[in-house]
């Protein structure tokens, strides 16, 4: 990876796909976070960044748009951290 910095970023995964992550590690005897890790950059480096792409990959999330629409609520309702404060 390019650069010496590193960003932390969390996932939740939905129990099908965490053990399916699991049972990768296991198989490969490796630390599930470096599974991860692997396949999100590998995924990211695949990802075609134009929007019409972008958005169909975002579309594709079950329940995205509901989630999204239930963090603006709850943001504009004064629920949930400003970003300054994390």
């Amino acid at each position: 990876m390019p650069g010496t910095s590193s960003n932390r970023v969390n996932v939740v995964l939905d129990e099908e796909h965490a053990l399916k992550l699991r049972r990768l590690a296991e198989r490969t005897h490796t630390n599930p976070g470096t599974i991860a890790r692997s396949l999100l950059a590998t995924a990211l480096d695949e990802a075609d960044p134009d929007p019409r792409d972008v958005t169909a990959l975002l579309d594709a999330i079950p329940g995205a748009f509901e989630r999204a629409q239930r963090g603006l609520a709850e943001a504009r309702s004064g629920l949930g951290t400003r970003v300054e404060d994390l």
